[in-house]
Order: C-alpha cells, then sequence, then structure tokens
C-alpha cells in the first residue's frame, strides 16, 4: 500500500523523498515508480527523466538545483514588491486627496494630518522641532546618515538642546560604524544619547509625547502628523520599550562581546538566514550593503564549518545560535 504523500515545501523535504534523492546521487538514478512515493522530487527539480531511458530518472546536482529554487522565492518575493508599490501608487492620490479635503474643512488642529511633499513635511517637523520644550524622540533606520544631512541637522537638534530639552536616538548596530555620525553627536551640547538595534522600526520622530511623525509612502514623500493622545502615546511606549532593549552607543558605548565566536552581527544575520530572507533583503532589514551581508555570511558559514546555504541554516539550528538571543 502506497502511503499518502503530504505536500511542503521544499526547505521541509519530507524523509522518504531525502532518502531517494540520497539513493539517486549515490547510484546515478533511480527507477521511475519509485518516485511515485515522493512526487515532491520531480516538483521541486530535484529528479529529471534520463533521455537514454525513459523509465529511469536521474538527480540533478545539488549545486544546479538549490540556486533554481532560490530564484522561485526571490521571484515571489520580488512580484509581493510589485503589488505593493502598486497599491502605494494607487493610495497615494486618495492621500492627496484626503489632505486637501482635511485643510478644506477648516479644522485647525486635527489628530491626523497627512503631509504631501518634502517640503511640507521638513516644515511641519521643524515647527514641531521649534515648539518642543522637553524631548525629542527619533527612530533613524538604514545604517548610516549622509554627511549632508547630519550638517543640516546639526543647528536644528543643537537649538533643541539648548532650551534644556533631552534628545534620545534610535540606530541599527551598523551606524556604530559611521564616522559621519559619531562625529555629529560629538559636536552636539546637551543631553543627547544614542542607543542600537539590529533592526527597527520605520523612521518615527516624537516630540514632547504630544506629536509624532511617520511616513506615509515608500519613498518618504508622503507622511503623517500624528496629535491624538493615544496614538501618539502608543507610539512613544513603543519607543521606550525598544531604548530599554538598545544597546548605548553615546555618549557610553557598551561593547558587543561574541559569545561562542560568534558575533551580535552575525546573530541577527543567522536568524534572518533562518527566515529565508536573501542576502539583499538580509541587507536591507540590518542597515548594510549587500557586499558587508556577504561577508558576514561568509564569516559566520567559516565559523560553523558550513559549505552551502543549506548546511548553513541547518547548522545554525542545530548548535542552538538563536537561543543565545533575548
Amino acid at each position: 500500500m502506497t502511503l499518502e504523500h503530504t505536500p511542503h515545501r521544499p526547505e521541509d523535504l519530507c524523509a522518504t523523498g531525502t532518502v531517494l534523492y540520497i539513493r539517486a546521487l549515490r547510484e546515478g538514478h533511480i527507477q521511475g515508480e519509485e518516485a511515485e512515493q515522493a512526487p515532491c522530487l520531480l516538483d521541486f527539480g530535484l529528479l529529471h527523466p534520463d533521455v537514454d531511458d525513459m523509465r529511469r530518472l536521474r538527480p540533478t546536482a545539488p549545486t544546479a538545483a538549490l540556486p533554481r529554487l532560490l530564484r522561485t522565492i526571490e521571484d515571489r518575493i520580488a512580484d509581493q514588491r510589485r503589488r505593493e508599490d502598486q497599491l502605494t501608487a494607487a493610495f497615494e492620490p486618495l492621500i492627496a486627496l484626503d489632505a486637501q479635503l482635511a485643510s478644506a474643512s477648516g479644522d485647525d488642529d486635527p489628530a491626523i494630518t497627512v503631509l504631501d511633499g518634502l517640503d511640507r513635511i521638513n516644515s511641519a517637523i521643524d515647527q514641531a522641532m521649534t515648539e518642543a520644550t522637553e524631548e525629542f524622540l527619533a527612530v533613524q533606520p538604514g545604517g548610516t546618515r549622509p554627511p549632508e544631512t547630519l550638517a543640516e541637522a546639526l543647528p536644528r537638534d543643537q537649538a533643541l538642546l539648548s532650551r534644556g530639552c533631552r534628545m534620545r536616538t534610535l540606530y541599527q548596530h551598523t551606524t556604530r560604524h559611521s564616522l559621519p555620525v559619531l562625529a555629529y553627536f560629538e559636536r552636539l551640547e546637551g543631553d543627547a544619547e544614542a542607543r542600537t538595534l539590529d533592526e527597527v522600526t520605520e523612521r518615527l520622530f516624537v516630540f514632547d509625547r504630544t506629536v509624532a511623525f511617520i511616513p506615509a509612502s515608500k519613498d518618504r514623500s508622503l507622511a503623517l502628523e500624528l496629535r491624538n493622545p493615544a496614538l501618539v502615546k502608543y507610539l512613544a511606549t513603543a519607543f521606550d520599550r525598544l531604548w530599554r532593549l538598545a544597546t548605548p552607543m553615546w555618549p557610553q558605548a557598551a561593547p558587543q562581546p561574541p559569545e561562542n565566536g560568534i558575533s551580535a552581527r552575525q546573530r541577527a544575520i543567522a536568524r534572518l538566514l533562518t527566515e529565508g530572507l536573501t542576502d539583499s533583503e538580509i541587507a536591507a532589514r540590518l542597515g548594510m550593503n549587500i557586499r558587508t551581508a556577504r561577508v558576514h555570511i561568509a564569516k559566520l558559514a567559516n565559523t560553523l564549518g558550513s559549505e552551502s546555504r543549506a548546511q548553513l541554516g541547518f547548522l545554525i539550528g542545530q548548535l542552538g545560535i538563536l537561543d543565545t538571543q533575548n
């Protein structure tokens, strides 16, 4: 009696399929009827017909099968990205229209204001910063900030600190090695602190826990100005919790010691590898360029003694590397 085969993903290759594929690699082929027990091998392209004997199936080399399967995942992700762009493009004119209607309604202090265009966004942020009297909370994703952007922000941030306000900024761990950001903090005088995490939220500004700004489009040409007390409190509370989890960077930089030869950044990469992310996605999530991400992946593989990406994922789970993370 043939057992029913349960559909599964390539990364969850069934036991029967694994045994048959290994035997096919060792012997060079298997009989076609044997593959009926594991149709996944044909579905995933791990077996293909033998042109010299159509009753037999030959194995596809793992080095050829893996890139093809990875491309399938990347194509699916790319399709999702295209859908995101299309959805954003469809809603941007509606958001802009809503902003015009809100402005025409004469509401002088709406709970949520849509800001259309960088000039309007920057003007609203400048106004909120000028009016702040207590604190400025900021999340700055992306790993680093352009020197020209920091130079533009410096006098505005210094003016806020000079009024006695405090400034708390969350960056990603990659920012710890950004000389422009470190130089920017060295020039500030006042109660300014910075901490870092592997990953942070999208950009967020909160002033005096009464007004907040968040992006409303992928290219940040639209933003939301939030003055609803419940929303602003929610965002400020989320910031506080991330702040407590973060590692100090300025003015006192806490070290990030490796555990069992694995650095904090490599553990972050290991976690994203187990989620099935591509090199480019890992780089984007951790705020680094793709070349740096690949260097760290190679170092992680070398430390664990892995010879392939599939084996690397297996070793990450087997050695419990992620168990050391909080």
